[in-house]
């Protein structure tokens, strides 16, 4: 899918992408090569051991195959490497994606993620000084902690659980950073991001997944509400905040539903579509995850033309069709 929303800043640029052999990551990619900019990816490969190794190569293989960009298999949390690829490439825009996937697997390996959250972003800080004109950092709605609908970007930020808690840290590091006259920035708020080329156990992969093997939908808070955004939308919106000439400020980039999808409406969507005699087993609500729900974009709207295109029920279809062309990302690992 291409979208056409207006770009202020017309030339192209040299941008580079941290995270882009990822899931959201190599989407964004395709977006900037489709407006002519030159990006240069940095990424480890590595998945914290999250997807298994062979379902992992086969991911970022056909991932970078999607995309021109080079990518460097670099570790951000190595000053040294940083300093050099951006003193050679001279990046005009940095786009800090690389991160730890989902707040599970932070909570089990503490040290880790704060080393790759925190001083991996410190290291790009250091490094991108005075050297690019604008540092866009992905965050999460997980910022926010426990919020009802309609959140904008001026509530207030309680994370509960450390993912929420460093992506928030970070926000506000890019932010002293630009304080201090190094470069302007943008900070984006996703959320519920699913769609082809992610089997991160993310909650409509997981549902997905579950429902084609004919498997029980375990569903833990039925009536938890999710802003579920389907990836093109989410990276068309930080292209966005990117590309055109805003800075210092944050967006809420996600599909914002006219109508709510709980966790248990996402389960029965997915048997509807991929096992309509599939079982959902309904259970307590998980505590380590804050209570969520739709998050206002009026913002980037306004500001963007900030359009998501792919309604849940349209992005679930693509999504089971995309596993349908991959079966060996649900039949054989």
């Amino acid at each position: 899918m291409t979208y056409h929303h207006p770009i202020y800043i017309t030339s192209p640029m040299k941008i580079l992408v941290t995270g882009g052999a990822g899931f959201i990551g190599h989407n964004v990619v395709r977006q900037l090569e489709q407006l002519d900019h030159e990006c240069l990816i940095l990424d480890t490969h590595t998945n914290y051991g999250f997807v298994p190794s062979e379902e992992n190569k086969y991911l970022i293989e056909h991932r970078l195959r999607r995309v021109k960009a080079t990518c460097k298999l670099i570790d951000i949390r190595h000053p040294a490497y940083i300093e050099t690829i951006i003193e050679s490439f001279r990046p005009d825009i940095l786009i800090h994606m690389a991160s730890f996937p989902r707040q599970k697997i932070v909570s089990k390996t503490p040290i880790l993620a704060s080393d790759v959250m925190s001083n991996g972003l410190l290291n790009l800080l250091e490094a991108s000084k005075d050297r690019i004109e604008k540092f866009v950092y992905i965050s999460s709605s997980m910022v926010y902690g426990d919020f009802e609908n309609d959140v904008t970007e001026d509530s207030d930020c309680n994370p509960i659980g450390q993912y929420g808690i460093q992506k928030l840290a970070g926000e506000k590091l890019v932010k002293d950073y630009t304080r201090q006259g190094y470069f302007d920035n943008i900070i984006i708020r996703p959320s519920a991001v699913y769609g082809e080329w992610d089997v991160n156990d993310r909650v409509v992969s997981k549902f997905m997944t579950m429902a084609m093997r004919n498997e029980i939908l375990k569903v833990h808070g039925q009536d938890e509400i999710l802003d579920f955004t389907y990836v093109e939308d989410t990276a068309n919106g930080i292209v966005l905040a990117a590309t055109k000439d805003v800075k210092n400020t944050t967006y809420n980039i996600t599909r914002s539903n006219d109508r709510t999808y709980t966790l248990h409406d996402a389960a029965k969507l997915a048997n509807k579509i991929a096992n309509p005699l599939g079982k959902i087993d309904l259970g307590p609500r998980d505590l380590d995850f804050p209570k969520r729900g739709r998050l206002d974009i009026t913002k980037a709207i306004r500001e963007l033309g900030y359009n998501p295109k792919v309604n849940v029920e349209e992005g679930f279809k693509k999504y089971h069709e995309w596993y349908l062309d991959n079966p060996k990302l649900w039949r054989d690992f």
